[in-house]
């Protein structure tokens, strides 16, 4: 069953102030700030909304604080595609399904990269498959939505500063709509 926007604002509520897992922002604090970051750098709103919702699979399912300290994938970026299918079209979908994938395609590709990856990311790192070799980098890339994965996953890495202010979630909440597959029965309760 789909997501709808209210759904999506609820999840935020109730679980956005949970720690995003071993870094010092929470959740709903850095799906503001991932937003924010592909905002400041003039993305569309299909990008931005992914941004936003890039980590929904948390909030959609509790596997307890930094599941990666106990060996565990929690396969996060697969989670909330169910649930955002009959929302969002694949402009979304795919920027969301692929932005673990985007770390180890960076990590083969971008030699510095790996080094200012945070520790939780690094763990996460080796349970997600590890770093890419040439030729996976290569079929990553050339995958429809790899691209804008990999702009999202470098926000990503830079929205865990727990100073920083952003905009409210209904700020992104409007524009996720405007990229919403139909705008019927999905509006924000008044």
């Amino acid at each position: 069953m789909a997501l709808t926007f209210s759904d999506i604002e609820r999840l935020f509520e109730e679980r956005g102030g949970e720690q995003y897992s071993g870094e010092p922002v929470t959740q709903l604090q850095h799906a503001l700030q991932t937003a924010a970051l592909g905002e400041a750098e003039g993305a569309g709103d299909e990008l931005v909304t992914a941004a936003l919702l890039h980590d929904l699979g948390h909030l959609l399912h509790d596997f307890g604080e930094t599941p990666s300290l106990r060996g565990v994938d929690d396969v996060h970026q697969y989670r909330a595609l169910p649930f955002l299918r009959g929302l969002f079209a694949d402009a979304v979908l795919d920027a969301i399904k692929l932005h673990v994938d985007a770390k180890r395609y960076l990590c083969a590709t971008r030699p510095a990269y790996h080094a200012s990856l945070s520790e939780d990311s690094k763990r996460s790192l080796l349970l997600q498959g590890g770093i890419f070799s040439t030729e996976e980098a290569a079929a990553f890339i050339a995958q429809a939505g790899a691209e804008g994965a990999v702009k999202l996953r470098l926000w990503d890495d830079l929205a865990k500063d727990a100073d920083k202010v952003t905009p409210p979630l209904s700020h992104y909440l409007a524009r996720a709509q405007r990229c919403a597959l139909s705008n019927s029965g999905s509006a924000l309760a008044a």
